[in-house]
């Protein structure tokens, strides 16, 4: 997606398909700022040969559910990665590396990690706690799938529209803090990044799933911002 001096690549985490596009992006439009779909602990984090260990002192700061649910879905991103041979977060990986190569200023546009999890720690019900549970069986070890598509590829409009259809459903509150608040947080940093750089061309590196509300939150934004100047 292109609008103004913004062009958003929506990704999957764990797709080649991401990587190559993400690569072919950057080397085309040479962009001044790359904004990545992290916060500077991920960041370290990803970048890091050392991988951080998981504690238990982590439970204070972000609460026992988000704390299991960080082991959880690292695990889960792992296996999925492993099936396809792609580490998770390469296409973040690769966009840093070109960025240092070319000497491309990065914007971290997410909000910090700690918080999430905690704002997900004390939102999370207990029905959603065993449809998590429920939905982690059927896919590990009963290979049942809900929606199917091709783990390489990035999925398609109507199929990330299914996914998210399937969480506001089964997950309201998860969805909530995991994707719509962070969507309004990166949807803002964005644009006042586009404030900020108008002359600067910026390429952003997001998930698939935040892609479409995000553009319609920064497209209102605009508008909203261009009444309020005339």
């Amino acid at each position: 997606m292109i609008y103004k001096n913004l062009i958003i690549i929506g990704t999957s985490h764990i797709a080649k398909q991401s990587l190559d596009e993400v690569k072919r992006t950057i080397e085309e439009e040479k962009p001044d700022i790359i904004a990545l779909e992290l916060d500077e602990q991920r960041l370290y984090s990803l970048m890091s040969r050392k991988k951080p260990k998981a504690s238990i002192y982590n439970i204070g700061r972000i609460g026992f559910k988000g704390f299991i649910f960080s082991l959880i879905g690292a695990w889960a991103e792992k296996k999925l990665g492993e099936i396809v041979g792609v580490s998770p977060g390469d296409e973040m990986k690769t966009a840093v590396r070109l960025a240092r190569k070319n000497k491309i200023r990065i914007a971290l546009i997410d909000q910090n990690i700690e918080v999430t999890l905690k704002r997900f720690s004390k939102a999370l019900s207990w029905r959603e706690k065993w449809n998590f549970i429920a939905d982690l069986f059927k896919a590990f070890i009963l290979r049942k799938k809900e929606i199917e598509f091709d783990l390489s590829t990035v999925p398609d409009e109507k199929i990330i529209k299914k996914m998210i259809n399937h969480v506001k459903k089964r997950y309201p509150n998860i969805y909530r803090v995991l994707i719509e608040e962070r969507n309004i947080i990166m949807a803002d940093n964005l644009s006042k990044l586009m404030d900020l750089n108008k002359d600067k061309k910026i390429v952003a590196i997001i998930g698939a799933g935040h892609e479409k509300e995000m553009v319609e939150m920064i497209k209102k934004q605009r508008v909203s911002y261009s009444f309020s100047v005339s």
